[in-house]
């Protein structure tokens, strides 16, 4: 386990500077990969972790959807208002989180109408599962 968190750890330093310099015109609904890794740790065989860059734009809202792995996010950017599971929440910049695999992520809000919301997002589960699912309408 200490392994894991090493690697989380080290990737999320060495890669701020790239989330530094992300494009704000990708959805929010469509993280921007920018690291893959098939994990041959054992234990965690036929696992991977995937980086991606979330913008809101200002005043952005997502619609609701899950994510089929498990994900750990950090704020780089801006303030969000989150639904998960029926609760809010707010996260702000510096703010870490983390969401079980499949629970309903109801809406995600960019708090402010002039700026930007950025967030760092790790996604670790089976190889090859997408990482957000939207909810029928």
């Amino acid at each position: 386990m200490k392994t894991i968190a090493t690697i989380l750890l080290t990737s999320l330093i060495s890669t701020y500077a790239i989330g530094q310099h992300s494009s704000a015109n990708h959805a929010a609904t469509t993280p921007e990969i920018i690291y893959k890794k098939k994990l041959d740790t054992p234990g965690l065989e036929g696992k991977e972790v995937r980086m991606a860059i979330v913008t809101y734009a200002p005043g952005e809202v997502s619609p609701p959807h899950r994510h089929p792995i498990a994900v750990f996010g950090y704020v780089l950017e801006g303030e969000i208002e989150v639904t998960f599971e029926g609760e809010k929440s707010i996260k702000k910049k510096g703010d870490p989180f983390y969401e079980q695999p499949d629970g309903l992520h109801n809406g995600t809000k960019n708090l402010s109408k002039t700026k930007p919301a950025k967030l760092l997002v790790y996604f670790l589960g089976e190889e090859g599962k997408p990482v957000l699912v939207l909810e029928p309408k």
